[in-house]
């Protein structure tokens, strides 16, 4: 069979029809996040045979984002849904014999999400568990009969006779966590095994005091690890104990006590010896963390360093079964690719070339598969195999299709103190040469973090090509703060926010402007979270803008402690600010020093966001407000750091399109 016959039978079995593919390409709209399909999750089935993933849309109707689970052969021929798009799905995996893929969700009107089963023989997904507690992760015991799962515990059964509110008791150093909203004492997250099929329940860890994740079953069976902390997430020393705990259940025992800024991952290797897990450096990196991986004996022992001599970050891991090797992603300037660490060498051998992301590993018999894209392409599932990457998904290839996009470049230049930085530009669609467009400085939220070469759609991505469409030469600088250059760059900033960003932020201005490609009159900046952060503290060092937005931003964080969720930065960056109130006087200056603003700025954010919360964006508003300078306030009702209602995303791209368009006249 062709390469073009076997394209139509997967796009075919996409959400729209191959007819798509004769459309003449148009720009980008703002109505278009309602055809943007985002990729995700992919899990491998043991013999290597099928991908199961996520595939996530913004409901017009529903108006909520959605997940439909979905499955590909590993020859890329043959796409199934298994499951229909519900706001709850997420966290496919196969069960060990392949029987069963198994997968989280709320069943029909239920309140909590459940653990549901699908048989691959045929019939409707069954629900193994019936908890009224908050399902985190899983995961299957490798003989098939046992999933263990790490729950919160809620009301138990029949005991929700008195529907009036309760008072929220909080007693917790770490109190608050955006989506979790309020961490009321006493709920604690427990390990539990759930029998296959019948759905029964033996508690595997019960002490009030602790709280545990991240379960992971060791490959001969014999034991569960996961970590342990007394509060919720890292304890107040930023760290969690690594412990595992016999599968028939006993008393754990802890491996390491390790911190890890982001999500931690514990994986065993395949002879069931050691177990690979993430680790970060100190606490007061909180913000700057560039994630290695370590190795452990499950025995006990000294742990040992995988990836100390990258000096990069690493996003995600797979241990392959051949017992030798580990597949790990590198975060390395604008790019993501995959890697090989050998285990008897600890040699780490680069698998991929080329400006593109692959990240999301996972693998099963002898397939390795990860989620990426480039600049021209969005994120579609890849096998990762000796010759390259094979593409088996082709759910973005309509949209694709019919989109024009702008083209997107490197840029390098010199800050004010001679370090070099890196970032992208993406131009306007037809764009010609000598003409100098509008500009937009959009910044990315972190600071860890990077402009990176993908077409993902998410909505930062979807900004850039959005903006560029509408006639904008859209600029992304990736500042120190930073990841993909290494973590002195990183690092660079600790404790000394809005300094060096802010001059790494215009002097790529600065460069883009003597390149020719951007109208010094007419420049605009705007980002979200720490990109909003940057708005506030760039507009308030220069007078350059025409126009901004920040969302989800904040400009006094004196304000800052004990209202959002980093107190354990705070505590461990900046100290105690009533003991270094200069150092927090310094980093809020775009507050106390906003009579300096005259740049007219958008302030947005969701009403429930415990992330970087509203009221940071309501002080900035009523003090421009009081200063006269043009400024609304958006707020948008229940939304967290993430707004997700797509009505909300819609809206929230157009208002930001028309305050762009009313300063600087497009």
């Amino acid at each position: 069979m062709s390469r073009a016959a076997l394209f139509a039978i997967a796009l075919l079995s996409t959400w729209s029809s191959a007819s798509a593919l004769a459309e003449t390409p148009s720009r980008l709209v703002s109505e278009d996040i309602y055809a943007t399909r985002a990729v995700s999750s992919p899990t491998v089935s043991p013999d290597g045979q099928w991908v199961a993933y996520l595939v996530t849309l913004n409901d017009q109707e529903a108006d909520e984002r959605r997940s439909e689970l979905r499955m590909v052969d590993a020859a890329g021929h043959e796409t199934i849904t298994l499951a229909a798009a519900s706001a709850s799905l997420r966290s496919p995996r196969f069960s060990p014999d392949g029987r069963y893929v198994s997968y989280i969700a709320a069943p029909g009107d239920a309140e909590h999400s459940q653990i549901l089963l699908l048989d691959r023989r045929g019939g409707e997904p069954v629900a193994l568990t019936n908890v009224n507690g908050d399902l985190a992760e899983y995961a299957w015991s490798p003989d098939g009969k046992y999933i263990v799962a790490s729950i919160e515990a809620g009301d138990p059964d029949n005991a929700k006779a008195d529907q009036r509110p309760q008072p929220i008791v909080i007693r917790d150093w770490h109190f608050k966590q955006d989506v979790q909203g309020y961490l009321a004492s006493g709920h604690d997250r427990h390990l539990i095994k759930i029998k296959v099929p019948e759905g029964t329940i033996t508690p595997l860890t019960n002490d009030p005091a602790q709280n545990e994740d991240h379960p992971t079953w060791s490959p001969d069976g014999h034991w569960i690890a996961f970590t342990r902390t007394h509060e919720k997430g890292g304890d107040r020393d930023a760290c969690n104990d690594i412990a595992v705990i016999p599968a028939e259940g006993g008393s754990p025992r802890v491996l390491t006590r390790a911190y890890v800024s982001n999500q931690q991952s514990l994986e065993f290797t395949a002879d069931s010896q050691n177990l690979a897990y993430r680790v970060g450096f100190e606490a007061k990196y909180y913000a700057y963390q560039q994630d290695q991986l370590e190795l452990i004996p499950v025995s006990g022992g000294n742990p040992r360093n995988l990836t100390r001599s990258l000096d990069r970050a690493i996003s995600s891991t797979a241990v392959l079964s051949d017992g030798q090797s580990i597949l790990i992603t590198i975060e390395d300037d604008t790019s993501i690719y995959p890697a090989s660490i050998n285990l008897p060498t600890g040699k780490i051998t680069r698998l991929l070339d080329g400006k593109r992301v692959l990240a999301q590993l996972a693998s099963g018999g002898r397939l390795v598969v990860g989620v990426g894209g480039n600049d021209t392409s969005a994120d579609e599932i890849y096998a990762l195999e000796q010759s390259g990457l094979r593409q088996l998904t082709h759910e973005t290839a309509a949209f694709m299709s019919r989109i024009e996009l702008g083209s997107v470049e490197d840029l390098s230049f010199k800050s004010r103190d001679g370090t070099e930085i890196h970032g992208l530009i993406t131009k306007p669609p037809g764009y010609v040469a000598g003409r100098r467009y509008p500009m937009i400085l959009w910044i990315h939220g972190g600071p860890s973090g990077q402009d990176q070469h993908t077409q993902s759609f998410e909505d930062y991505q979807f900004y850039r090509q959005f903006m560029a469409s509408r006639g904008y030469v859209v600029v992304g600088i990736n500042y120190r703060g930073s990841s993909g250059r290494g973590f002195e760059f990183a690092r660079a900033i600790h404790a000394d926010w809005g300094h060096k960003e802010v001059e790494d932020l215009l002097a790529g201005v600065d460069a883009v402007v003597a390149a020719g490609l951007a109208d010094p009159n007419r420049l605009a900046i705007g980002g979200w979270s720490y990109g909003g952060i940057l708005t506030d503290y760039t507009i308030a060092t220069d007078k350059r803008f025409k126009v901004a937005t920040s969302g989800a931003g904040s400009a006094n964080q004196l304000q800052m402690y004990g209202v959002d969720q980093y107190v354990l930065q705070y505590e461990n960056e900046l100290g105690l600010p009533w003991k270094n109130t200069d150092t927090w006087m310094k980093v809020s200056y775009p507050f106390f020093h906003a009579d300096r603003i005259h740049t007219p700025t958008l302030f947005m954010g969701g009403s429930r966001d415990f992330n970087v919360p509203v009221a940071g964006g309501e002080q900035m508003y009523q003090a421009l407000r009081t200063l006269g300078v043009p400024t609304e306030l958006v707020v948008y009702p229940n939304q967290f750091h993430d707004v997700t209602r797509p009505s909300f995303v819609l809206d929230r791209l157009n208002r930001v399109d028309a305050w762009f368009t009313r300063f600087l006249g497009q």
